[in-house]
């Protein structure tokens, strides 16, 4: 027995003009519209699945009728659902029909206009160059929400982070799977015991040689830049650890083979941490971090150097961040000595003139204040820092155009006060004992 109702076959017969149809033909048309029926649902369902949806719309019995090389309805291109009327012509024969929406005129003709479609117009721009995307408003931006759906939130969603806050066991799943081959993989961790090995000395220099001229390294520049961070972040006490780190860093970026561009947001951070930490080392003596500082700013110097084109905003940051540092009171005196280097080692004379020279006559007290304090140990930290600021000074000397034979005993005293006034009496009185006519006089005219 068919689920089709014959009297619907014979409704349509007569509407056509047939009026005796055999029931033998009923059963058999209503059979075979039963089968059609089914098979274009089938195929309706089938595109429902694919398109992710459990709504089944006209779209996809339009799409079934089609792939089955039958014309499809027409009228029915509708996403939402049809509402169906039901009207009564006579006794026990309902008829179905579509509901229209009713639209208000009032509301319609006081409706505000739509706003004016733009003209079509084509631009060309550049998706990435050299593997870095540009930061312009047709590319997607960092904070796009869709990146950052995939990016890990919560405490521990930085490792480095977590470290710092105790919480140094936490896991981190990788989003990507990255496959190093086996070679690649004994390389690395080679060479990670190799640099952090202190009684063999050739084995660090071997190691530190091979990343500085290997053009196969592609794959682990990723690794290294992540076992600085953490190695930097977990070993703040230990100079002969972050000793190796800056090597090692220097190395990767000697290593004219490697594309570093994409890396130096992640390589700055533990540079700036050997170069303005509070407190690196834990040796007593307060004099053993700095060169440790110094080859922190050589680091820096390269970097910014290297990389400033591909990134315009790397030397603001960087300047910006050992300024701070420079003129914050309530760092350490290592801290004021890390600023001033790295002012130096990131843009020269040019730096030095418009960020140091200006904030010396503010920063002379403090220095004169930690060396009369009577402190031996934040004495001798001063004395670094002033050695720094001359140093930094001399810049403007190499710099200088002209020729100064000297002053005269008269004009001596001027030159002093003028001094005092510019870069403070105890900084004054360090630049006029070195007996540099030519440094003093580019000092001035800062």
């Amino acid at each position: 027995m068919s689920v089709w109702n014959p009297d619907n076959i014979k409704d349509v017969a007569e509407s056509v003009g047939i009026n005796s149809l055999p029931d033998d033909a009923l059963q058999a048309l209503s059979s075979d519209i039963e089968f059609r029926v089914s098979q274009v649902l089938e195929e309706a369902l089938k595109f429902m699945r694919h398109s992710k949806r459990s709504t089944l719309t006209t779209q996809d019995v339009a799409q079934a009728l089609r792939v089955l090389d039958v014309e499809p309805l027409y009228g029915y291109e509708s996403t939402r659902p049809l509402r169906f009327g039901e009207a009564s012509i006579g006794p026990g024969q309902p008829l179905f029909y579509v509901e229209d929406e009713e639209v208000d005129f009032e509301k319609l003709i006081n409706a505000p206009l739509p706003k004016v479609p733009r003209e079509i117009s084509f631009t060309a721009h550049w998706l990435a160059v050299e593997g870095v995307q540009p930061s312009i408003p047709q590319n997607p931006t960092a904070a796009d929400s869709r990146n950052q759906e995939l990016v890990p939130k919560g405490p521990s969603a930085n490792p480095n982070l977590a470290a710092m806050s105790g919480n140094d066991s936490v896991t981190v799943k990788p989003l990507v799977k990255h496959m190093l081959s086996k070679e690649l993989q004994m390389y690395f961790e080679k060479v990670c015991s190799a640099l952090l090995d202190e009684t063999n000395n050739e084995y660090r220099i071997a190691a530190l040689a091979s990343i500085r001229s290997d053009p196969g390294l592609h794959q682990l520049v990723p690794y290294f830049v992540q076992f600085i961070a953490e190695k930097v972040t977990h070993n703040l006490k230990d100079l002969f650890v972050l000793t190796q780190m800056m090597q090692l860093t220097t190395a990767i970026l000697d290593n004219e083979n490697l594309y570093v561009d994409p890396y130096i947001a992640s390589i700055v951070p533990p540079v700036l941490t050997c170069l303005v930490g509070r407190h690196v080392g834990s040796s007593s003596d307060p004099l053993i971090p700095y060169p440790l500082r110094r080859l922190a700013a050589s680091v820096l110097s390269s970097v910014s150097k290297k990389y400033s084109k591909s990134s315009h905003m790397l030397k603001p940051r960087l300047a910006r961040t050992c300024l701070k540092h420079f003129l914050d009171a309530s760092k350490s005196l290592g801290a004021n000595y890390g600023g001033i280097i790295g002012l130096q080692a990131i843009g020269g004379p040019e730096i030095v003139r418009a960020l140091i020279v200006p904030n010396l006559k503010e920063y002379d007290g403090y220095v004169k204040e930690a060396i009369e304090g009577g402190d031996e140990t934040k004495s001798k930290e001063a004395e670094m820092v002033i050695e720094a600021l001359l140093d930094a000074l001399m810049l403007l000397e190499e710099e200088s155009i002209g020729s100064v034979n000297g002053f005269a005993n008269g004009h001596a005293m001027e030159m002093t006060s003028e001094m005092d006034e510019k870069i403070g009496p105890l900084l004054a009185r360090r630049v006029l004992e070195m007996h540099r006519p030519k440094m003093v006089k580019a000092i001035l005219e800062c």
